[in-house]
């Protein structure tokens, strides 16, 4: 993962650098995680919804794309149940770090209202019981951006985010006989939120 942060620096240096004056922006992000269920073989973790917040700076290399590089954090208490032991509960956060692409619909590069998607690769640093863990993550969002007069612009969202992890082996039966397999459970978070967003350059 330190590899991963390292070379999503290198490429938004680089992005920056060839970023033309006025397309640098500082969004703030505010949304509701809706409720979630992780899957297990001896049974299931279920995640309540939680608001979600963070922000992070958006580099537009042309009017309509961008690169972005965000941190967003939701907290809420997951409920354990199974087979093996007695339903439990245990404060869990999310921290998501991504970095993301996103696309800007339409032919006015000044229209007011301007569809967009965006897709975004990292990873989910989950902590629980004074411990935390890092999952590998990817998101997705569709929405709208209205603009002011003003340097400030809002974005109304709907996301998706999905982490998913290793967590132990299944035995499966071939031609060759038995042989273990890697047990991967996955998390997928819908949500609905805005960004307030800040152009720095814009007058």
């Amino acid at each position: 993962m330190k590899k991963l942060l390292f070379i999503s620096a290198i490429v938004l240096c680089s992005v920056a650098l060839r970023a033309q004056p006025g397309t640098i922006s500082l969004n703030l992000d505010a949304g509701y995680n809706f409720g979630a269920n992780v899957n297990l073989d001896a049974g299931k973790i279920h995640f309540p919804g939680a608001f979600q917040y963070g922000g992070g700076f958006e580099f537009f290399t042309m009017w309509d794309q961008s690169v972005e590089l965000k941190y967003l954090r939701s907290a809420s208490t997951a409920e354990i149940t199974g087979k093996l032991n007695a339903n439990t509960a245990t404060d869990v956060s999310m921290n998501y770090i991504m970095l993301g692409w996103n696309k800007y619909f339409g032919p006015d590069p000044e229209a007011k209202i301007m569809p967009y998607g965006g897709l975004g690769l990292g990873m989910n640093v989950v902590g629980y019981n004074n411990d935390n863990a890092t999952k590998f993550a990817w998101d997705a969002k569709l929405g709208v951006r209205i603009k002011t007069s003003s340097a400030a612009s809002l974005k109304l969202q709907a996301y998706l985010q999905h982490s998913i992890a290793a967590v132990g082996t299944d035995i499966w039966y071939g031609w060759y006989g038995a042989y273990p397999v890697t047990d991967y459970a996955a998390l997928w978070q819908f949500g609905l939120g805005g960004v307030l967003c800040f152009d720095f350059k814009k007058k």
